[in-house]
């Protein structure tokens, strides 16, 4: 029997992802643990199944340079050499379909080269504009796969909100295959978004740390927050469990956007994002953003008085640093390293509650940037003027701890993994 390459391709890849064919041989490092546990993704159990769910369907796929086969090939170039799949249009978040964006910017409208497919812009689109994107690329059904990070504010979620929204709006079924969230999902934590606060980085009242996967989040969305539901198919995973950060997941870490270089990155993301919303550098432009923060005139006084909270899992260096760009591009200036040594006790969130309090009254020269963008990325005014009024950490977390305790039993709802 003669084989074409599509035809090779197609078989390899459903072996790969059937577990036919040796992991080690496929990727590499397989994730395992006790007693042989390996985590499959969305992709490979739905590319198992020879792409059973999009069968006669013309297919349509958001995704990033995240959406990786194990064996680090883009599922795009998978299916477009697959003989069972239609893919006929690829639709690019922030930072485009091939991550080649900084942060606020997108790729545009673009034929890839490498497949000769449609990339088409979704960043900044939603409701009917971005339905109208979907009606004009002819697909039956839109896949979404990209690898989030598991905060509020990170718009990949809300990508996957629109997108939810716009194919109702343009009658088009929603297929969401699922990846793990990198910093497990064990909890949400945080603040809960007030609807007048929404924006891009947070649609809806969602808490800051949502302990969730996309799946689960998909089925939130749609039951909850959506005018009315999309056609919805979700595609689990298998072999991860809720306790799991990402190195147990065995897949190769690629970054969904330039500034989340590593799973550390991702796992004090949704606490120390917060500092975008004050004049301190939240360390964009080095080799550790969101782990460095720092302005000019900080000396070790801060790092000294984030210590003395004694925050769980986590101590703090003083630390000196030069950005490349962004805030304070080519100065040297002080200010703090985070370094996480128990990840399970480790709470992002309270953390950076306490980097702001303490950075306000060591720091003579904090502010807020004057937009107060730090409610957007809180999601209400709770925690800029209680911080301004002089509370101190335990007074800030309290303050949202009812609104959280709602969302974490309307969430508990649409969990799918134990």
């Amino acid at each position: 029997m003669k084989l074409s390459r599509r035809s090779l391709l197609a078989t390899t890849t459903a072996a790969v992802a059937a577990g036919a064919v040796p992991a080690q041989a496929a990727a590499g490092r397989a994730g395992t643990e006790g007693g042989g546990r390996r985590l499959r993704t969305g992709f490979e159990r739905l590319a198992a199944d020879g792409y059973a769910l999009l069968d006669g369907q013309r297919v349509g796929v958001v995704t990033n340079p995240t959406g990786i086969t194990r064996d680090v090939r883009h599922l795009v170039d998978v299916m477009h050499a697959d003989d069972r799949v239609d893919l006929i249009a690829v639709f690019g978040p922030e930072h485009g379909f091939r991550g080649t964006a900084q942060a606020g910017g997108s790729e545009g409208r673009y034929d890839d080269p490498a497949t000769g497919l449609p990339v088409y812009d979704t960043y900044l689109k939603s409701g009917a504009p971005l339905a109208d994107v979907f009606t004009a690329s002819g697909v039956d059904t839109v896949v979404f796969d990209i690898q989030d990070v598991g905060a509020r504010f990170y718009t990949y979620i809300w990508t996957l909100f629109d997108c939810m929204e716009a194919a109702r709006l343009a009658g088009k079924r929603f297929v969401v295959l699922d990846r793990p969230n990198p910093v497990t999902g064990r909890a949400a934590l945080g603040p809960v978004l007030h609807k007048e606060f929404a924006t891009f980085v947070g649609r809806q009242p969602v808490s800051q740390a949502h302990g969730m996967t996309v799946a689960e989040l998909a089925l939130l969305f749609n039951a909850e927050f959506l005018d009315a539901p999309v056609e919805l198919e979700t595609v689990r995973m298998s072999g991860w469990k809720r306790s799991d950060f990402y190195d147990a997941s065995g897949l190769p870490w690629v970054p969904p956007s330039p500034n989340m270089p590593t799973p550390e990155t991702a796992l004090v993301y949704a606490g120390t994002c917060l500092f975008e919303g004050t004049n301190l550098s939240e360390g964009r432009g080095t080799t550790r953003p969101f782990e460095l923060l720092g302005a000019e005139g900080i000396d070790g006084r801060w790092a000294a008085a984030a210590n003395e909270l004694e925050m769980a899992g986590v101590r703090f260096r003083e630390a000196y640093f030069a950005p490349t760009f962004s805030k304070f591009q080519g100065k040297t200036i002080g200010g703090v390293q985070l370094h996480v040594h128990d990840r399970e006790a480790f709470d992002p969130v309270r953390t950076g509650i306490g980097l702001l309090v303490t950075a306000k009254r060591s720091f003579s020269g904090f502010a807020w940037r004057p937009d107060h963008w730090i409610d957007k990325l809180t999601g209400s005014t709770l925690v800029r003027t209680m911080i301004d009024a002089g509370a101190d950490t335990d007074e800030v977390v309290a303050g949202w701890q009812e609104e959280l305790a709602a969302f974490r039993r309307i969430r508990q709802e649409y969990l799918l993994y134990r």
